[in-house]
């Protein structure tokens, strides 16, 4: 469809016809899906293999917390992924990453 014609056109049809191609697509993405699914199943009958035989993820035990927030106690760090923004931020102001570890 050109644009022009897209643009001549009155809002509620334009909404209505917006509608009209999300059902269309969620339809065709259904079936496309469905599709896939049906050849991966397949090709586990096939080759064997079955959703059991895919590796998992190994379980992480939890980790305690390192580190802790003197102006906040509720506010803690592990030591993993990324540094919160209170240690930034204190550390920024010349204190030392030690001054925040739990004994």
């Amino acid at each position: 469809m050109k644009d022009q014609v897209l643009e001549k056109m009155e809002l509620d049809d334009l909404w209505n016809l917006h509608q009209r191609i999300i059902d269309v697509l969620d339809r065709k993405l259904e079936n496309q899906k469905r599709k896939l699914e049906d050849q991966l199943d397949e090709l586990g009958r096939r080759f064997g293999g079955s959703p059991k035989d895919i590796p998992q993820r190994r379980p992480y035990p939890k980790v305690e917390p390192k580190f802790r927030n003197p102006n906040d106690p509720s506010e803690t760090w592990s030591g993993r992924g990324k540094t919160p923004r209170w240690m930034i931020e204190m550390i920024a102001d010349g204190r030392s990453i030690d001054d925040f570890r739990i004994q």
